[in-house]
């Protein structure tokens, strides 16, 4: 297993060190208020809509769980420009898929606190994710909440041959200064935060 040297001279293994900056990240996101959280949510949808709009057709996007980023105010305003959205659907204890989703559509309440399109909607195969984080470097290294969920979807867009823009979403608070990356790891291409939206 590797390990890695801290200044201090103490190892850790890459799942602990990991899990050190998941749980470090996640209390500073849990301390911004709900009020500066709905008001962020806003301004980076403002940032960052003319940004996703030129990329895609269809945009995954998500809807909040805990202290996360609400990519709503982004998608609604994708949609007015003519974007279809979907949402991702946990299936199983190891896959999530997209559905389409409209807004006003149904949800059905899932794994994990999440809520999804109903198993009769469309599965579609999305030109942008956008995916929420744990936490985020400045080389575009995400890191989730240690599922893998999204690590795996993306991995099979990938072996169908469809390359998706991958774009996280979170509070320029989740930043850190290095996220050790393993093989099975996609760096995404952009973040969106509530300062603007940010290519790698």
């Amino acid at each position: 297993m590797t390990q890695i040297q801290l200044g201090d001279g103490k190892m850790l293994d890459l799942p602990t060190q990991k899990n050190e900056i998941r749980q470090a990240a996640l209390a500073r996101r849990d301390a911004l208020s709900p009020e500066w959280r709905a008001v962020a949510s806003a301004d980076a949808a403002r940032r960052a809509a003319d940004k996703v709009a030129q990329r895609a057709a269809i945009v995954a996007g998500f809807l909040p769980i805990r202290s996360e980023i609400d990519a709503q105010p982004l998608m609604l305003e994708l949609a007015t420009r003519g974007m279809r959205l979907c949402l991702p659907c946990i299936v199983d204890a190891e896959t999530i898929v997209f559905r389409a989703w409209t807004q006003g559509e149904p949800l059905q309440e899932m794994k994990l606190a999440t809520r999804g399109p109903l198993d009769s909607a469309e599965e579609v195969s999305p030109d942008v994710i956008m995916m929420p984080l744990a936490a985020f470097d400045s080389m575009g290294n995400r890191l989730g909440y240690g599922g893998g969920f999204y690590d795996r979807a993306v991995a099979r867009q990938i072996a169908l041959g469809i390359h998706p823009s991958l774009i996280g979403m979170a509070f320029a608070c989740q930043e850190v200064e290095h996220i050790p990356a393993e093989s099975h790891d996609v760096p995404m291409s952009s973040v969106i935060t509530e300062t603007g939206f940010r290519g790698f």
